[in-house]
């Protein structure tokens, strides 16, 4: 199934997208990647809606990514006797250990890591940051605050510690369990929350044993700070907005998701932009015209991906809110102006062969009359070297191996087909010629490229490009030898 635009949706399974029709509606809309929430859903719905994708894989012989977001350590406060309490600016309010129910004055913060961390002068978030306190005094057990916005309180509410980094662990124990059973399943990414430093990439690694990519989300300050270390440890990055504007001023997140993008785009990682994209279509059939603008702006920046969260998931439109994504990418895509921000933006990385292949494929592409890369992979690496070049022509990523064309359908531009044993560089174009033909990407009469690796089947050892006309499959086939 041929997408008219290169970056990829992520639509986000729940309640309102639970069925085979339904699920297989958002495909043919324009979802490239389905997201399984951990955080919602016990195991026996997260295996059905796993077993209906892949149905719908099956039924339309079209490769698609499934994302399982694990949760991470959640802190919350405790419970209310009366279930929820105003704090009014300049009131003293502790976060303390003990298990008696909260009032106006104290509630318990069950997670005696943040006392351990916490500072005076330190904030802390509750609500997604609607309270702000501040810590005046503090102990291994106890938090005197100071209220500087105040507002309602109430049951295990989110509590956010933006100053400190915390001595959690990214992966809780109900992390560790999700995080086996979907590798199990067979997902193709796990995006991995509360990433502070490269050590807790590395221990979601070591327990994907290569089952699954890893994908850190970023959405914590420090997480911010070391951004490159992350990056340089993950295999791929999602831009998690939401915590994100949480834990740092709002006027903070729109650069740094330049930032973000214009560095993974250099590393060769996919990146995705995720979080209120279309919030009001959960209700409305129609978005704001400032979500479509924001929508468009993570296009303009080379993004890989988008991606719905509630809109799909528990919405009252999950087809219009893809279909809508969709069309704005098709808009911006189209703009003249798209293709020039993306080009000027194109970094000049030339420090392998394979990096020097992809960059000639790519120019050639552009000062001649080809119609498409075609790209040989075993393990993803090279159409991710290709999708970095962000050509003006189709990338087609061929490989025999359904988990890389699955991983790959995240990525920017990628058309990712499944091809049978090849061997032979003859047998390369005449897959890649096959495969122009059948998407319609190419005729008979057009040229394409097709980059490849030889010997064949060897990641990593891309070192050969053809130009090749799509005749040629006609030659080969009256010539086998």
């Amino acid at each position: 199934m041929r997408r008219h635009r290169n970056v990829k949706i992520v639509a986000t399974l729940g309640p309102a997208s639970n069925d085979y029709a339904m699920i297989r509606a958002l495909h043919e809309a324009g979802a490239d990647v389905f997201r399984l929430n951990m955080s919602h859903g016990d195991h026996a719905e997260i295996k059905a809606r796993h077993e209906i994708i892949r149905q719908v894989e099956k039924d339309l012989n079209s490769p698609i990514a499934i994302l399982a977001d694990l949760q991470g350590p959640k802190l919350r406060v405790g419970v209310f006797a009366n279930g929820e309490e105003e704090l009014v600016p300049g009131a003293a309010f502790r976060l303390d250990l003990d298990d008696a129910e909260g009032d106006v004055n104290r509630v318990k913060l069950p997670h005696k890591e943040i006392f351990d961390a916490l500072e005076p002068g330190a904030h802390l978030l509750v609500n997604d940051g609607k309270i702000k306190l501040r810590v005046k005094e503090c102990g291994a057990n106890f938090a005197d605050c100071e209220v500087i916005v105040g507002g309602m309180i109430s049951n295990r509410k989110g509590v956010n510690v933006p100053d400190v980094v915390l001595p959690l662990a990214a992966l809780s124990a109900k992390d560790r369990r999700d995080l086996e059973f979907v590798c199990a399943l067979g997902v193709d990414w796990l995006a991995l929350s509360f990433v502070q430093r490269p050590a807790d990439v590395d221990e979601a690694r070591a327990l994907a044993k290569g089952r699954a990519a890893i994908m850190s989300k970023i959405e914590k300050p420090n997480a911010v700070k070391m951004f490159d270390e992350i990056l340089a440890v993950s295999d791929g990055i999602m831009v998690a907005r939401g915590d994100l504007g949480v834990e740092l001023p709002v006027q903070n997140v729109p650069p740094i998701q330049k930032q973000l993008v214009r560095k993974c785009r250099a590393a060769a990682k996919p990146v995705i932009v995720a979080t209120q994209m279309l919030e009001s279509m959960i209700d409305s059939p129609m978005p704001t015209r400032a979500e479509v603008s924001d929508v468009a702006t993570a296009i303009y920046e080379g993004a890989d991906a988008i991606m719905l969260s509630a809109e799909s998931a528990a919405g009252s439109y999950p087809i219009e809110a893809v279909t809508t994504m969709s069309n704005v990418a098709g808009e911006v895509e189209s703009d003249p102006t798209y293709t020039e921000i993306i080009e000027a933006s194109r970094r000049a990385v030339r420090t392998t062969v394979a990096d020097g292949i992809v960059a000639a494929a790519r120019e050639i592409a552009e000062t001649t009359d080809v119609k498409a890369i075609c790209c040989f992979t075993q393990s993803g690496t090279t159409a991710l070297l290709v999708s970095r070049e962000r050509p003006r022509v189709p990338i087609i990523a061929l490989t025999n191996y359904a988990e890389t064309a699955r991983r790959l359908c995240l990525s920017w531009g990628t058309n990712c087909v499944v091809t049978g044993h090849v061997d032979r560089f003859k047998d390369a174009v005449i897959e890649a010629v096959r495969a122009a033909l059948a998407q319609e990407l190419a005729t008979e009469t057009d040229m394409i490229v097709v980059t490849a690796g030889v010997p064949f089947n060897t990641p990593g050892s891309t070192n050969i490009l053809r130009v090749a006309p799509c005749a040629e499959r006609l030659i080969y086939a009256a010539d086998p030898e």
